[in-house]
């Protein structure tokens, strides 16, 4: 099939180019023309592990092209994307929908062929009957069929969630849509994935409800490493025991930081925005974000109990400052937090990030950032493992002993077994164990 994937973030960009390579024709359009002179190049905006390969396959057996004519290649497509961003607006609750719309009213202006819109941008409950008053108005006999089909794409991960899902969403009650759609997606439903049809108000909450309760799941494994912290109880073991459940499940199990990301931070703020548009209380919702927010507080003060609230002129070293591994997004990232409030008190900040260096910490004086591990690592008070990078699980620890006199280690990501520390001289605390191991 021709399809037309309009944007090229993170969503849009991963999408279109594995549609490409289960044999579509596919035009991913942006209006940054910089954004589409890199991709034409080879150049990939974002991190994620195997894109680069795949953007060269598909582009040199001519499956796959990049654009920023959207009329033009929406003309050209059966099946048009809506792949815009839905950043959280300004009043920091609601999700901003102008990309969304915008694109909506230029198709109703220029599109005079009947098309299948499908929406894969994050839109909260109602925003799919907007987009199709907009392009529909009142006609009886739609030009365009509006189609909801969220994805669930892991960052880091979405080559193989997108190849090998466990389900497909979409929202429409158009039975040829239905099929079409099916059809589309039929290499992939081949190999397991679940094809499942709603209505479009129903796919666009399953998307949030989705994320709401994997939020759930991490904060409320938090609160109870906490519990375990004080308890003298490992996290795992509780993590474990509770994940043989198949009720219950071990993904999303982990205990460490806050959550954040591109999706869980605006999402579920998103859903509780949405909730008080319908006067419905989503008071666990509520509880898991107001939970999040505080988690980076109680880490913060961890630190500062480590260092004996003794915070200013100490070297901390941060090994990561993405929001988990394997991407190179830091956006809601506990890093940010932590790395402000410590260099706020005076502390010297260093950090090694294996995507490179932030441009968020280039006005901060107190933050440098270092591109070799072990160079970062030598003379610190205390070394931070942040992002649950391969490369951190297998620190080589005669070396930090040699470049830190007394070497503390905070692993936020649980990568090590505190026993092991219990005969060196490193002073080792994580998550959800007794703080001081």
């Amino acid at each position: 099939m021709k399809l037309c994937f309009i944007g090229t973030g993170y969503v849009g960009l991963v999408s279109g180019v594995c549609f490409a390579d289960i044999g579509n024709h596919v035009i991913c359009v942006d209006k940054n023309l910089d954004k589409i002179n890199r991709l034409n190049i080879g150049d990939i905006p974002i991190y994620e592990p195997g894109l680069s390969e795949m953007v060269k396959k598909n582009v040199d057996v001519g499956r796959l092209s990049f654009s920023n004519d959207l009329i033009k290649s929406a003309n050209k497509s059966d099946i048009i994307f809506i792949a815009v961003g839905t950043p959280t607006s300004n009043d920091g609750a609601s999700a901003d929908l102008s990309q969304v719309f915008n694109v909506a009213k230029t198709l109703k202006k220029n599109i005079k062929k009947s098309k299948i819109i499908v929406t894969k941008s994050t839109v909260p409950l109602g925003t799919n009957d907007q987009i199709d008053k907009i392009l529909n108005g009142k006609k009886k006999n739609k030009l365009f069929k509006v189609v909801s089909n969220p994805e669930f794409l892991r960052e880091g991960d979405a080559i193989k969630d997108f190849k090998y899902p466990d389900r497909v969403v979409i929202g429409s009650d158009d039975k040829i849509v239905i099929r079409t759609l099916n059809a589309l997606y039929r290499p992939i439903i081949n190999k397991g994935a679940i094809f499942f049809a709603s209505t479009r108000r129903a796919a666009e909450l399953i998307k949030y409800a989705s994320n709401a309760f994997l939020a759930t799941k991490i904060s409320f494994i938090n609160e109870i490493a906490d519990l375990c912290e004080k308890a003298n109880v490992h996290v795992e073991d509780v993590a474990i025991g509770m994940g043989l459940d198949k009720r219950v499940g071990s993904r999303f199990l982990r205990a460490g930081p806050a959550y954040g990301g591109s999706c869980f931070p605006k999402d579920t703020k998103a859903l509780i925005h949405t909730s008080k548009k319908f006067k419905s209380q989503l008071s666990i919702v509520n509880s898991v974000i107001k939970f999040n927010n505080n988690r980076n507080l109680h880490i913060e003060k961890n630190i500062c109990r480590i260092l004996k609230n003794k915070i200013k002129n100490k070297n901390v070293c941060f090994l990561g400052v993405t929001f988990k591994a394997n991407t190179d997004d830091i956006r809601d990232s506990a890093a940010l937090y932590l790395i402000s409030k410590l260099s706020k008190k005076g502390a010297n900040v260093k950090y090694y990030e294996p995507t490179g260096k932030k441009d968020f910490f280039d006005k901060n004086e107190k933050v440098k950032y270092f591109s070799d591990l072990y160079d970062a690592i030598k003379n610190n008070d205390l070394i931070i493992i942040h992002t649950e990078w391969d490369e951190f699980k297998s620190l080589d620890f005669t070396r930090i002993k040699k470049n830190n006199k007394k070497v503390k280690i905070y692993d936020l990501r649980n990568l090590y077994d505190s026993k092991f520390f219990q005969k060196s001289n490193i002073f080792y605390y994580s998550i959800g164990r007794p703080l001081y191991a």
